[in-house]
């Protein structure tokens, strides 16, 4: 079995992106790995460089910056496909990993075990993770309806599947959505966890390429510093860290700290888990098929 790593990236040291933890998380299971490194005006082609010189592989890209590719963010997924383009023909697998999200080690057995268990089984287009999200700090996590539950992050190397719109998942064929088997394992999710000030740069960046996100305008209108305190539910995070991730959480240098009894879930998605948890039905949007 052959499996290739793969994603994109660009200004990676002047955002912050623990891309370099990323891509080390899961390079035990790649034979070799793909990055497509778009124009930055950083070192991040020099961060990408020093990490394994054997199984790395950069492909230089150019971001499209034209109003077309602003709809819906679609910039992200034409990078994405970028990537995709550059795996090679007898990899089985494509492991797909975003620049702000890291595998823990202890699930890599699990990974490697259901890569060789569907690998033969071409109706199966890909592996779906379960997310932890990290906000404000390393010490809490998202529940509430605006985190995503799942994505496919291993998917079949079939160049009919495709990055869709801002390269959150994958569909095949046109738009159909990808069938895939449930991993038991978690992709951690450390977007959302950044020095206040870079938080905003990198929201306004982010607002770049997008045609138009009310949201990201408002709550940087005015603003130096992110606000962390507009949330509405966390909870402690009371697990482990990957290893890849530890020297950046040592050297953290802001506080955040969030009262969890002022948690606001609102109704509608206290229904929604009551419906999935106790009578089975799921109400949650999914950008794929479970079979």
């Amino acid at each position: 079995m052959k499996v290739t790593g793969f994603t994109f990236i660009r200004n990676a040291v002047k955002f912050d992106y623990p891309i370099k933890e990323a891509i080390k998380s899961i390079l035990p299971l790649c034979d070799d790995f793909v990055v497509a490194v778009g124009n930055s005006d950083d070192n991040t082609e020099e961060l990408i460089q020093s990490i394994d010189k054997q199984k790395v592989k950069i492909v230089k890209t150019i971001w499209d910056d034209s109003p077309e590719m602003k709809r819906g963010g679609k910039v992200f997924a034409s990078e994405t496909d970028k990537a995709i383009k550059a795996v090679p023909d007898d990899s089985d697998w494509a492991f797909y990993i975003q620049g702000d999200e890291v595998v823990h080690e202890k699930y890599l057995g699990t990974i490697q075990s259901a890569m060789e268990k569907w690998k033969d089984e071409i109706k199966v287009d890909g592996l779906l993770f379960k997310y932890l999200h990290f906000y404000g700090s390393y010490d809490y996590v998202g529940i509430s309806q605006r985190w995503y539950r799942n994505e496919i992050r291993v998917i079949r190397n079939n160049k009919s599947i495709y990055s869709y719109r801002d390269a959150q998942g994958f569909r095949k064929d046109g738009n159909l959505k990808l069938d895939v088997k449930n991993v038991d394992a978690y992709m951690y999710h450390y977007g959302w966890v950044k020095k206040p000030e870079i938080m905003m740069d990198k929201i306004r960046n982010a607002s770049t390429f997008y045609e138009d996100i009310g949201w990201i305008q408002e709550v940087s209108k005015g603003q130096q510093e992110f606000n962390y305190s507009s949330i509405d539910a966390l909870k402690l995070f009371d697990g482990t860290h990957p290893a890849v991730m530890l020297d950046r959480i040592k050297s953290k240098n802001w506080n955040f700290e969030h009262d969890i009894s002022f948690n606001k879930l609102p109704f509608k998605y206290k229904g929604k888990i009551f419906l999935k948890k106790y009578l089975g039905v799921n109400t949650f949007y999914e950008n794929f098929k479970i079979i």
